[in-house]
This record gives C-alpha cells, sequence and structure tokens, in this order.
C-alpha cells in the first residue's frame, strides 16, 4: 500500500468520525463560499447597512431644499411648476411633480434632462406657498433619493462600476442564502460538541467558531430574507424570476396609459409617459419634447390631480403626478407611501375630459406581488420607518462581524505548509451514488435559476482540481525522494 492510500483512509475516516460524508462535503463548500465569495457578501452588508441609515442623513444635508415656510395657503401646482421654469428653463420637459407631503416641505418638480443619465432627472424644489426656489439637485428614480442616498445605493447595488458591477451583488446573494443554509446544518450536526476539544487546531478556534455560529444563527432567517430580495432586483437570476413570474400570472398590476384613438381630436391631447409600471422601483425619465399642439401640462396639472383623487384610490399626501408626452397617452398620478399601511395605488388620468381610464389598487392585488412589494420595502428599511432601519442595520452589521471572525478562523486553522490538500472534490467523490447524484442535480438546477452562482461554482471545480492535481504532483515527488537508490 502506498503512502497516498494511507492518507486517503485517515481523511475519509475522519470525514465519517465527524458526521459523515455529506457533512465534510458541506464544510469545504461552506469554507469555499466563505473565502471566495465573503469579500463581496462583506461589501453588500457594509453599504447596505449605509444605505437604510441615510434617511434622516439625506434630510438633515438637505434640509434647506426639503423645507419652506412653515405655514400659509400654498399656491397652485400650475404657480409651482412654472416657478420651476422660471428658474430651471421653460423649454426643459416636464417630467413629474411631487407636491408637498406637509406644511412646511418644499414641492418637487422634476424635469428630464438628456445630460443626465438613466433614470435621473432634475428637481427644482419650490417653497409651495412663497414660490420661492430653494435650489435643485439630481434625484434618482421612482424613489426619487437625492446625491448622498444615491451614491450609497448605486455603491451597493455595482459598487459604481456600473452594469458589470451588478455582479457583485447578484454573487452575493447568490450564494448567501446557501452559506446560511449549509451554516445552520453544520451547527446541527456539531451541537453539544464544542466544549470538547477535538485537536489542538479546534481548540485554537472555539472562541472565534462559537461567535461566528451564534451570529450566524441569530441573524440566519433574516440573511435568508435579504438574499432573496435582493435576487429580485439582480440582473439574471432576476430575470428568471420575472419570467417565473410572469408564467405563473404573478406580475404586479399596472396601469395602463393607452387611450382610445377614436375619442382623440387629431390635434389635442396630451402627453403621457411611456407605459410604465407604477411600482417598478427604478424608472428612465424621458426626454422627448411634448408634441406640437399639445397644451402646456401645467395648465392642467391642478385638475389632473383632483380628478385622481377623486377616484377614491388616491389619497395619500405623498403622490406623484406625470403628465403625457403624446396625444395618445394618459397622465399617470401614483402614491409612494411605502411604509406601513402601504399606499402605492396608481390611476391614470384621460386630460382630454378628466376622467379615470385605468386604476391599479394595491388592495386588490393578488398575495404574491403584495408579499415582493412587502419584501422589498423591508429590504430598504422603509416598511416600518426607524425600527426597520434598526433591525437592518443590525443584520448588516452582524453579518459584517460574522465574516471577519469566519476569516480569522481560517486564518488561525490554515494547514501547515506541506500538508495534505482539502478539497471539494475530494469531499464530493467520498459521497455515496445517490448523494453524489443529488448534489449534481441540485448544482445543475441552481446553475441555470442563479446564473452566476452557477458560474462562480465552476470556478470552484476548477481550482480545487488544479489544486488536487499540483498536490497529488508535490506528493508523488516526495515519495520519488524518499524511495531508496538502487
Amino acid at each position: 500500500m502506498t503512502s497516498a492510500q494511507p492518507s486517503k483512509i485517515a481523511q475519509k475516516s475522519a470525514a465519517s468520525s465527524t458526521g459523515g460524508e455529506f457533512r465534510a462535503f458541506l464544510t469545504r463548500l461552506h469554507f469555499y463560499i466563505g473565502l471566495f465569495v465573503g469579500p463581496f457578501i462583506l461589501v453588500a452588508a457594509l453599504s447596505g447597512t449605509a444605505y437604510v441609515l441615510t434617511p434622516q442623513l439625506e434630510n438633515y444635508v438637505y434640509r434647506s431644499y426639503l423645507n419652506g415656510v412653515a405655514s400659509g395657503q400654498p399656491q397652485s401646482l400650475e404657480a409651482q411648476v412654472n416657478a420651476a421654469r422660471a428658474y430651471y428653463g421653460a423649454d426643459k420637459s416636464l417630467f413629474a411633480v411631487r407636491p408637498a407631503t406637509a406644511e412646511g416641505k418644499t414641492t418637487r418638480v422634476m424635469f428630464a434632462d438628456p445630460k443626465l443619465g438613466d433614470s435621473e432627472t432634475r428637481a427644482v424644489f419650490v417653497d409651495p406657498v412663497t414660490l420661492d426656489v430653494k435650489g435643485d439637485l439630481v434625484v434618482y428614480g421612482t424613489s426619487g433619493v437625492l446625491p448622498i442616498r444615491w451614491i450609497i445605493d448605486v455603491f451597493h447595488r455595482n459598487m459604481l462600476l456600473g452594469d458589470f458591477g451588478r455582479n457583485y451583488s447578484e454573487l452575493a446573494a447568490s450564494w448567501l442564502w446557501i452559506a446560511t443554509i449549509g451554516g445552520f446544518l453544520l451547527w446541527f450536526w456539531r451541537r453539544g460538541t464544542d466544549s470538547v476539544q477535538t485537536s489542538t487546531r479546534d481548540g485554537k478556534t472555539a472562541g472565534l467558531r462559537r461567535v461566528h455560529t451564534t451570529i450566524g444563527l441569530w441573524i440566519g432567517i433574516g440573511l435568508l430574507f435579504l438574499s432573496a430580495t435582493g435576487l429580485t432586483w439582480s440582473k439574471y437570476a432576476g430575470d428568471n424570476i420575472t419570467a417565473l413570474r410572469k408564467s405563473l400570472a404573478w406580475e404586479t398590476p399596472s396601469v395602463s396609459l393607452k387611450l382610445e384613438a377614436a375619442a382623440a381630436p387629431a390635434a389635442a391631447g396630451h402627453a403621457a409617459h411611456a407605459d410604465h409600471s407604477a411600482h417598478a422601483d427604478h424608472g428612465k425619465a424621458s426626454t422627448a419634447p411634448v408634441s406640437a399642439g399639445v397644451p402646456d401640462p401645467a395648465t392642467q396639472i391642478d385638475q389632473v390631480l383632483a380628478t385622481a383623487k377623486s377616484s377614491g384610490i388616491i389619497d395619500s399626501p405623498l403622490v406623484e403626478i406625470r403628465p403625457s408626452k403624446s396625444a395618445d397617452k394618459a397622465w399617470m398620478v401614483r402614491e409612494y407611501d411605502r411604509s406601513t399601511p402601504t399606499q402605492v395605488d396608481t390611476v391614470a388620468v384621460d386630460p382630454r375630459n378628466m376622467t379615470v381610464t385605468s386604476r391599479a389598487d394595491f388592495a386588490t392585488f393578488t398575495i404574491v406581488p403584495k408579499l415582493i412589494r412587502w419584501g422589498i420595502d423591508l429590504h430598504m428599511g422603509i416598511k416600518f420607518g426607524v425600527l426597520n432601519q434598526i433591525v437592518i442595520a443590525l443584520i448588516g452589521s452582524a453579518l459584517s462581524v460574522s465574516i471577519v471572525y469566519g476569516y480569522a478562523m481560517w486564518w488561525k486553522r490554515r494547514p501547515p505548509a506541506g500538508a495534505p490538500a482539502r478539497t471539494l472534490a475530494q469531499s464530493w467523490l467520498y459521497l455515496g451514488f445517490p448523494a453524489k447524484l443529488g448534489v449534481l442535480v441540485v448544482g445543475v438546477a441552481l446553475g441555470f435559476a442563479l446564473p452566476l452562482m452557477g458560474l462562480s461554482l465552476l470556478a470552484f471545480v476548477v481550482v480545487d482540481l488544479v489544486r488536487w492535481r499540483l498536490d497529488k504532483s508535490r506528493r508523488a515527488g516526495r515519495r520519488l525522494q524518499a524511495a531508496p537508490a538502487e
């Protein structure tokens, strides 16, 4: 028997004695996720924690833009829009208006600008009482976040690297739930044994492992939730989720902005922003000019808002009005209050006769779109106000600490130079045939559903095989050196 054979037998025996071959395989997989994907999860955790804490910072930094006179009779929205135009330019394309949400707050008049990026608009902040302009800022998406929060949001999603950077956050979300479930299983198999020092290496890291495991158990449900909701925003896995929702009729209802052509006079009508999901998290501002012959949107904005409110579902102070951009489209009026109770109803208003032509009432949504809406809002820390912020921030901070402890544990437990390589492929070979087949089937299925997870798993296997081959070559060289000369 060669020296390599006892080594393999010893490793297999050790695997069996500590919970079986599958536990050894899962331990190695958990280690690989932590080592290679851990940095991406750490960046997502830290940036996500920063993001949920920004609303108060945003309100403080931009208080001169957001606050007007404390009391007084607000003037018409038409007058406020015209004040914004006088400041920013009468030829600019009006994208949307968010009236002041309370006394002492400013109205946000948003203009499309071809110089800005996708989902960006220029917001002019107008005091609704005095019509004084408090300034202008670039705002992002249908959430309307301001620059500080926007930078943190974009960093959280793509590390300021554009579409390519989105791969990092999708990779983190794809593996986070697997690492969480794997960690729970490892704890379940190992519970009650931490007090027994099985080896010197285990003794060195018992305290680190205890903290790492305890944190994971406390925040495990939260991690599964953040992973699942984060994947809905991702590119590749998100597309698969969208396709699945569509096939199962789980799509979020949205209003139709299309108007009946028969009722539209040839030279009249109003603009409508292109058909747009009222509940999408981000929108692209249209920079197309208003069609010739279409009345000035400012002249009808007050009447459109009154029509929307009279429909019976637009009753939140957090409301946005979007004028149309072509004669065959309606105006869109939507609520954007995502706290509790959620108010995100939407109506389409025909500006020719001031009638509601389409509506999407959140109360009528089926359960899946509601759960997705609530899940996204919880993920962003806006569902239950400050309490929601605190919980998400604690989960993100705890996850960051757990990752740091995981790396410290790996560093202290790293094998000495020249020790036999322990690989994922080797652990998989020790599995029985049903387990091997099950791992392959699950791996392939998840690889198709979560493409970045599948590609990174292939990368794990390649790295693993290279290490395995190098280790075999090194050990073969040692045997030749140890062999007695003839």
